[in-house]
């Protein structure tokens, strides 16, 4: 009898033990828990896209905030804080368009909680590419300081909506496990720079006419321009300038800007403006007969 018993009892324990190993996990509060499913592949692309545009919005917020300050305080031997106006109204609101353009080919999540952010990001850019469409970069000429603070302004309004990305991350299991996977989400990315073209890094060649811009009187003529300089060709006055990133012509009714070898401005029936090369030493203009 006693040893039946003691076999039973050996038995029962045994068989105990092959029941809890088979059970589902419990939490330290004895609640049944169930692994997490790795995310799919597509929500951590999402999640990816999500953090590099948000990046990117922290760069052009950086970035638009240093461009104020230099135009507020340009180098004595630089570009005036006219030019660097102008320079900046013309590329802020096409960086901000970008983003927003990103963002709106988006397609939703799957998670509520994240496509609702997706909506605020994307009501946010809407109204700030609204408010910038309105401005010209004319108005850098008339107004520096006071148009580029302007922009500014709307610029340092694209903050993220709240809750942000990281805080969602921490409610749901599945944005936080795409959120590990995403290499744009790892701590310090940044997007990667453009790649210079060989005209922007290489020497300027040399311009035919010089820096004789008396050349120019007949329309036909190639320059070099290296800061400003006020042209005459074919009757038409153009005020040139020259910036690391972009060539400015101003006439009386016009102004455009160019970024990079190859760009043409025409005015009217009377002249075009190409530009040969374009680089952080100045730029190769020729001017031509339409």
């Amino acid at each position: 009898m006693v040893a039946a018993a003691l076999v039973l009892a050996v038995g029962g324990c045994g068989s105990g033990s092959d029941e809890k190993a088979d059970a589902p996990e419990q939490d330290s509060a004895g609640a049944t828990t169930t692994p997490a499913r790795p995310p799919s592949a597509e929500l951590v692309r999402w999640v990816g896209d999500m953090c590099a545009s948000t990046a990117a919005l922290g760069n052009i917020r950086k970035d638009s905030a240093a461009d104020l300050k230099e135009i507020r305080n340009p180098d004595r031997l630089g570009p005036t804080a006219e030019l660097l106006a102008v320079g900046y109204l013309s590329r802020t609101p096409t960086a901000v368009e970008d983003v927003e353009r990103d963002l709106a080919g988006l397609d939703p999540s799957g998670v509520p909680a994240a496509d609702r952010l997706l909506d605020a990001w994307r009501k946010k850019l809407k109204r700030v590419v609204s408010a910038l469409d309105e401005l010209s970069p004319s108005a850098g000429f008339d107004d520096a300081e006071g148009s580029a603070a302007g922009v500014d302004r709307h610029v340092q309004s694209l903050t993220p909506p709240d809750p942000d990305l990281p805080a969602l991350t921490k409610k749901d299991p599945r944005l936080a496990a795409a959120y590990r996977r995403a290499e744009q989400c790892a701590p310090g990315w940044q997007p990667a720079g453009e790649t210079a073209s060989p005209e922007a890094t290489g020497p300027l060649p040399k311009a035919a006419d010089g820096k004789n811009t008396d050349a120019c009187s007949d329309g036909a003529c190639e320059v070099l321009v290296t800061s400003t300089a006020d042209i005459t060709a074919n009757g038409v006055d153009v005020h040139v300038a020259v910036s690391d990133d972009y060539v400015t012509f101003r006439t009386a009714g016009t102004l455009m800007q160019l970024g990079g070898a190859g760009g043409e401005a025409g005015f009217g029936d009377e002249l075009k403006a190409t530009v040969v090369a374009h680089n952080k030493d100045g730029a190769v203009l020729r001017f031509t007969t339409p």
